[in-house]
């Protein structure tokens, strides 16, 4: 594994660059998020081709791509945030430097399809963060789900709300750095150039509209390929709208049934029902660096923050 590679937290006025490597949107579709990210003080500005469309993604593969690489290259830019995912972000990947991209050591975040980039920086140094992107930040949230994103952003080590906590499935405790993301974007890495790399790390597992075969089958192929039986510890958040899409004459169970049947046997710490990913109310979670999971309890706890504190932003020595 690369030697970890923090970002620098965001300060006042600092520039965030919006990109779109999955799929199309308006601009009135994030004009709340850009809204609230103005309210914290950053300046807000967008790539070339954020709202593009070709079809169900946002403009071609190469445009994309030049878009990403340019928010990370700009020395103007202090962090990259994603409008939305969707799908396209792994087509991207063949007309990237991911290599160079990761040395910024930029701030990076999004979630959904953006699973995939996340997987590829972890996997050279750069942790990100998995959290609510600008079209996600257009539907009003609990107010720790925003105050979790802001906390992120300024270097903040995040501190979980108390009534917020999973369910236990296993018991324990373990350390470990944090990998994971949206269920079907962890299994399609798999024999690919950019793999997840589950060895001794906590897994978070979570995805949307999957038909409940799909989340068996995804689970299924994870555990057969060894990377649930690798991991020290797994956090499952919401299979959301998958029971809505079960045909209740089959006598399908619910998805956490099913989560929890393919999860049994598996001798760790594990919890289901963690508020991230694309649940109503989420929080925002590093991905790359070192936390505790305590599944008695039902609480992940974060051992150091996401971002280095800007050396710039101390107060002088006396």
């Amino acid at each position: 594994m690369a030697e970890v590679r923090r970002p620098k937290a965001l300060r006042a006025g600092d520039q965030i660059r919006i990109v779109s490597p999955a799929s199309p949107l308006t601009a009135d579709q994030i004009r709340e998020g850009v809204w609230w990210l103005e309210q914290q003080g950053y300046r807000v500005t967008f790539g070339n081709h954020v709202f593009d469309s070709t079809g169900y993604l946002a403009g071609s593969d190469i445009d994309r791509a030049a878009d990403f690489t340019a928010a990370f290259l700009d020395p103007d830019v202090a962090a990259v945030a994603c409008a939305r995912g969707g799908y396209g972000s792994v087509r991207i990947l063949d007309y990237v430097d991911l290599d160079t991209i990761a040395s910024t050591g930029k701030l990076f975040w999004g979630f959904s399809d953006i699973t995939t980039l996340h997987i590829a920086l972890n996997r050279r140094g750069l942790s990100t963060l998995h959290a609510p992107m600008p079209i996600t930040l257009g539907t009003p949230r609990a107010p720790w789900v925003y105050e979790s994103l802001a906390a992120n952003l300024r270097g903040d080590i995040v501190v979980t709300p108390p009534e917020v906590k999973g369910t236990t499935l296993n018991g324990g405790t373990v350390e470990g750095v944090v990998t994971g993301g949206c269920l079907c974007l962890l299994g399609d890495s798999i024999g690919t150039l950019e793999p997840l790399d589950t060895d001794d790390r906590i897994l978070l597992i979570e995805d949307v509209d999957e038909n409940p075969h799909r989340v068996d089958a995804l689970l299924t192929h994870l555990r057969r390929a060894g990377l649930l039986d690798r991991a020290a510890g797994i956090v499952i958040g919401e299979m959301t709208r998958t029971d809505e899409l079960a045909d209740p004459s089959r006598g399908i169970p619910p998805w956490r049934e099913i989560v929890a049947e393919r999860l049994h046997g598996l001798m760790m710490p594990i919890i289901l029902d963690f508020p991230f990913g694309h649940a109503q109310e989420m929080l925002s979670l590093p991905l790359g660096i070192r936390a505790r999971l305590d599944a008695d309890a039902g609480i992940l706890t974060y051992l150091e923050p996401l971002c280095e504190a800007d050396p710039s932003s101390s107060p002088p020595s006396a």
